[in-house]
Formats: C-alpha cells, structure tokens, sequence
C-alpha cells in the first residue's frame, strides 16, 4: 500500500512503524509541520502495563525507550500543607523531544519516509494513496476537512492550563492545590529526565482574571507562577517551551472514525484530560489497534470500520474516566475544605 500519515507525532510514527514491520513493501510517507528538533510540551509518562504492550509490538523502541525514561512509583498530593504517598502506581517518564527522537530513528532504519517543516494547507494534495491518516492532533486539518463526515463534536471546558517545565524534581506524579491571592491553583507535575520535570499548572477563569495573566508577558506568566509554588518548586524557576500559552482544554469525539480510505488517529480522534495522563498512552494504541486490524483484515474497506469497533468502546471508557476527573477539577472547590 502507498499509505500517507499527516502528523509526525507519536501515534503517526508509531503506526507508521508497526505498518512498515507488518508489510516492507508498503510505502509510507510522514509528513511534519514542524522541525526535527521542535518539540510543545515537556514529557510524557506511561503505566508499566502500557510499556509491556509497546515491548510486544516493536522491541526495539521499548528498549530505548527504557534507557532513556524515570521510573516512579507514587502518586503525590499536596493540600493545605499535608503531602500524601500513594504506592503501588509505577510509571515511567520521558523527554517528548526524546520520544519522538526514538521513534523517528526507528522509522528510518525501517526506510519510512519524514517529511519535516511541511506544512499541509490542502489535504488534497495528499490524498493520492491507499491509505490517508490524519494523526495531526487537536486541530486537525484533515479532521476539518471531512467534517461532514466524521461528524466531531469538541467542547470547550471552562477552566485554563499552561504547560510548563522545571528543574526541580519531583519523586511521583503530583498534584498540588493552592490556594493564593487570586484564586486556586493546582499544578500536575512528574520528573521526566535527570534534570526535568513536567510542571501543567490550571485554574477557574476567575482566578486566571483575577491574576491578571491576559497582559502578562512570557517572562512574567511563568515568573508568577513560579511564586504562587515557590515553596513546592524549592526556588526554582518554570520554565517555557518555545512559547507560553493558555489553553481550554477541548473535549474532542467522533461519531465517525474513518472515511472512505481516510481514518483519524489520537488528538485528531479523541482527546483525555491530562489529569489522568493517557493522551499519549491511547494515541499509541490507537496506532496498534488500526494495524492489528490491517493484520487481521488485510483490505482498507475491512480494516476501517473494524478499527472503530474494536477500538472505540475502549476509548470511550477513557474519556469517560477523563471526564470524571476533569469535572471533579473544575468543581474541586467544594471540596478544598476537606
């Protein structure tokens, strides 16, 4: 098959990878909006149970994977100055920037070819091929496109998060509730490399207005808020990934998951909260879903919708766990007194 993906990110790559080991002939290309040192956002973490179904699909990127990641085993919370251990939640953290690096040296020893700094304004232009996949996240052009059909809902929930980074360290995946003059902040947090942690800060739009963040630089944003978790950070500065921005989370779905020859793959298809840090997780599985059912299926017209019904009642399981968390979060004061 000529098969094109539009999104070099980790489900793209992945499916790009477990493609080209089910069939060396097939011809795939990868195409990139961004450069092969550009990276938006910090780490990524996965379960121990996820990282042993990516050792039974491709070993190689699970071994480098493995010499490169932190391995943590808690849970953390901090609450009006009380800090709780949660064990037995062992995950593992990596440098997004490193990840894809994995990932992409993968592709080339398979013979994939990365197509970096394009980008896609018509996706016509690439659908000549047997398989067209749109693994180009959140706002994904080829998901616009076929609007009509994959019919996608995407709502907008209320409260803003930055995704941020630090120095400081932090021994398990922590959330942080503090309270301070504007409002409540509460900060998501993992060490994902020897030298660096995640560090998602959200909070209700009125503390967001409150702080006055709509006309504060950079510098400042990221200034402030290490202030507010000055005690938690030890000091120690936020930092900024190419560029500081405040986002709404967007609840994505898709009533319809492909297309003719054309289907969707992770941020494209469905969004998780990052509260229970599985977007990444689920985006990859989609990738070893769609091609076990190639494997199975063979023909685009079998493995298309068999994709969507293998693979949606579990997705849909974790996004309604994923909207649990979220609404508690959003609702969180009510309980802050606890």
């Amino acid at each position: 098959m000529k098969i094109n993906i539009l999104g070099g990110g980790p489900a793209g790559l992945y499916f790009a990878i477990l493609m080209k080991k089910l069939n060396p002939s097939h011809e795939i290309d990868v195409i990139e909006r961004d450069g092969p040192n550009d990276t938006f956002g910090w780490g990524v973490v996965f379960s121990e149970t996820t990282l042993d179904n990516f050792g039974q699909q491709d070993l190689e990127t699970y071994e480098a994977f493995i010499k490169n990641c932190e391995m943590r085993n808690f849970v953390v919370v901090k609450h009006k100055g009380e800090t709780i251990h949660i064990a037995g939640n062992p995950i593992a953290g990596v440098s997004r920037l490193r990840w894809l690096q994995i990932l992409r040296e993968r592709c080339r020893e398979l013979g994939i070819n990365l197509k970096f700094n394009t980008n896609v304004v018509n996706v016509a232009d690439y659908a000549g091929c047997d398989l067209l996949v749109g693994a180009d996240g959140a706002n994904s052009l080829v998901r616009k496109t076929y609007e009509p059909f994959f019919l996608p809902s995407i709502e907008i929930r209320q409260n803003r998060f930055i995704w941020l980074g630090t120095e400081q360290s932090f021994d398990g995946l922590t959330m942080i509730f503090k309270q301070a003059e504007a409002g409540l902040f509460i900060s998501h947090s993992y060490r994902f490399s020897l030298t660096h942690s995640t560090f998602i800060v959200e909070c209700p739009p009125e503390t967001w207005l409150q702080a006055g963040f709509e006309n504060m630089s950079d510098d400042e944003t990221c200034a402030y808020l290490a202030g507010v978790f000055k005690d938690d950070l030890g000091g120690k500065p936020l930092l900024s990934n190419n560029f500081v921005r405040w986002l709404n989370f967007p609840l994505i779905k898709n009533r319809q998951w492909h297309h003719k020859n054309v289907v969707l793959l992770g941020d494209a298809l469905h969004t998780a909260h990052f509260s229970i840090g599985s977007g990444t997780k689920l985006a990859m599985e989609d990738s070893i879903a769609l091609a076990d059912c190639f494997k199975r299926c063979g023909a685009v017209a079998e493995a298309l919708p068999e994709f969507q019904r293998v693979r949606k009642p579990v997705v849909d399981r974790f996004q309604a766990a994923a909207l649990r968390s979220l609404s508690w979060l959003e609702d969180v004061k009510e309980y802050l007194h606890l």
